[in-house]
């Protein structure tokens, strides 16, 4: 099964990140800044559907490992 990443920048400090589309909504720490982000939907025209969060509890990569 082929995973789906979105690539967006942190609004703080404009690291570049990404993430699996299924994380679409969620919070994450910025590994350079260290400030919570959102993680943005797909860029329309993508042809990815945004997907709901399977858990309503925001994570931070400090946590995650990533």
């Amino acid at each position: 099964m082929k995973t789906h990443v979105i690539k967006f920048y942190c609004p703080h400090c404009d690291q570049p990140l990404k993430c699996e589309v299924q994380h679409t909504g969620r919070q994450i720490e910025c590994p350079a800044c260290h400030q919570l982000v959102r993680i943005p939907p797909p860029p329309s025209g993508s042809g990815l559907t945004q997907l709901e969060p399977k858990a309503c509890r925001d994570w931070d990569t400090a946590n995650w490992g990533g």
